[in-house]
């Protein structure tokens, strides 16, 4: 990513049942669009919706500095809980594991910044479980990101046999 305005887009859901993680990033230079949307989104909460800093431990934030967006309101406190404990350790951790492994550069590790929309299901009720999986599918989303997967004829591939964990249509094969 030479570019300040080049954005990698990443997906990844990890894991079965209520522990499953998905996770989509947004990964850009923080002078571009992706800086931006990071900026704007932190000074933007909702209800329920309150993007924050994700750290490896207080006052210690991961690098690229990464924004947790949760996708579902703390529906209780255990909810909340997950949120901001097992999944947010999961997503640093994963981001770390992304640097570590040379996914991300050091180099993109200072000059970047990272949004990471996370799905927490209120039912979960494994914090172990929910942590792995997180940090498991951060790191996938960010290297699906920089390989710029999927392929195009993957996705045209499957195109008749569309299914995810709430809905397969009839006459489709996972």
């Amino acid at each position: 990513m030479g570019n300040a305005q080049e954005v990698q887009l990443g997906e990844s859901f990890v894991g079965n049942g209520v522990n499953a993680a998905h996770v989509n990033t947004v990964l850009g230079h923080r002078s571009g669009p992706a800086g931006t949307a990071w900026a704007t989104a932190l000074a933007s909460p909702s209800a329920g919706h309150v993007p924050f800093v994700t750290v490896l431990r207080p006052s210690l934030p991961v690098k690229p500095l990464t924004l947790f967006v949760t996708k579902a309101a703390p529906a209780n406190d255990r909810h909340g809980n997950l949120i901001w404990g097992a999944a947010q350790a999961g997503i640093a951790a994963g981001v770390a594991d992304a640097v570590a492994d040379g996914i991300v550069s050091d180099e993109q590790a200072d000059s970047h910044a990272l949004i990471a929309a996370v799905w927490v299901n209120p039912n979960a009720d494994d914090d172990e479980a929910v942590y792995r999986n997180n940090r498991e599918s951060v790191r996938t989303a960010l290297e699906n990101g920089v390989k710029n997967l999927p392929s195009t004829a993957e996705v045209i591939e499957a195109r008749n046999s569309p299914t995810n964990p709430f809905f397969t249509p009839r006459g489709s094969q996972p």
